[in-house]
């Protein structure tokens, strides 16, 4: 089903001068520069209502608006993909979503992806854009998702979370030794040179804040719980990374596995065979969308998150 974009972003002082297409690259990163470019050209994305070229010039204040038509990818097909539903009635969905399992397919995935798996589980969500998928979680992070099955529900939990009304709590395994919790409130964006990459883009970035929580301090790593007020492409990940504390097993922002000076050969073996990076999206809180009433989810970390707390609390011993 096609997707209708409606948006409006105003170009900050940080881009102020900017060559148009770059500027929208900075303020709708969720869309590819060649997808911006093709709207800039046909009209459906503009400065100030007024039809620009890619190279003209942005000012401070300018309001750049989308209005388009995001046309499927193409035709999806169901597949009968076991899922993990932790609830479901007539309007949602709500999932444990395993590692491994992409979201939406795309490049490199055409299939064998969670939305996949929705049409064959509910062949009525296709009416619905994206199969109802209102967030998503990255390939390899396991945890908590919602769905919505009907129009008025997507309608609803879109605007729920572009409000922050949707409560999302995460555990993660950090590395280094932290004092306490703290909130790291850093704009974010697409990496300037490695546009597969989000980053901490000062100019030009959105607005994004993650909270976080000790839960249990090790010698060298850090068990905490994430708390999302916004909802950028790899948040945590970039968050946690940009204040020295990356997750275990990050390959995209932690690098190479840091090994502690005198670890055991267990947890030497644990660090270097994690094969993801160490987040669970374990609680979720929202209304729902047709009933309005409080509704929450928790599920328990996944066996590889518990095994990797298992040899860490036993190096504690040693």
């Amino acid at each position: 089903m096609t997707e209708t974009i409606n948006r409006q972003e105003i170009v900050p002082a940080g881009l102020n001068y900017a060559r148009f297409d770059q500027a929208a690259s900075a303020l709708f990163p969720e869309y590819s520069r060649s997808r911006l470019q093709s709207w800039i050209k046909g009209g459906q994305l503009t400065a100030n209502h007024s039809s620009c070229r890619p190279r003209d010039k942005v000012h401070e204040g300018d309001v750049l608006t989308l209005q388009a038509e995001l046309q499927p990818e193409g035709r999806f097909e169901a597949e009968a993909i076991a899922l993990d539903i932790v609830y479901e009635d007539d309007d949602i969905i709500v999932i444990n979503k395993p590692a491994g399992l992409v979201v939406h397919p795309g490049a490199g995935n055409p299939s064998g992806t969670l939305l996949n798996a929705l049409l064959s589980h509910c062949p009525s969500i296709d009416s619905v854009p994206r199969a109802g998928i209102v967030h998503r979680l990255d390939r390899d992070t396991t945890g908590l998702m919602v769905v919505a099955k009907t129009l008025q529900a997507h309608a609803d939990l879109v605007a729920q979370l572009q409000a922050r009304d949707v409560h999302r709590e995460y555990d993660a395994v950090v590395m280094g030794s932290m004092t306490g919790g703290g909130k790291v409130e850093e704009p974010m964006g697409r990496h300037p040179q490695q546009r597969t990459k989000m980053a901490v883009v000062q100019f030009g970035g959105k607005e994004a804040i993650t909270h976080y929580r000790l839960q249990k301090r090790y010698r060298d790593h850090c068990h905490v719980r994430c708390f999302l007020e916004t909802g950028r492409t790899h948040q945590i990940r970039v968050h946690m990374a940009h204040i020295r504390h990356p997750l275990v097993g990050d390959a995209t922002y932690a690098g190479r596995p840091r090994l502690p000076k005198g670890a055991s050969d267990a947890l030497v073996n644990m660090l270097r065979s994690f094969p993801r990076q160490a987040l669970h999206a374990r609680k979720l809180e929202l209304e729902h969308p047709i009933s309005g009433d409080t509704m929450s989810w928790e599920v328990p970390l996944p066996d590889d998150m518990q095994a990797l707390l298992a040899v860490l609390d036993a190096e504690e011993k040693l």
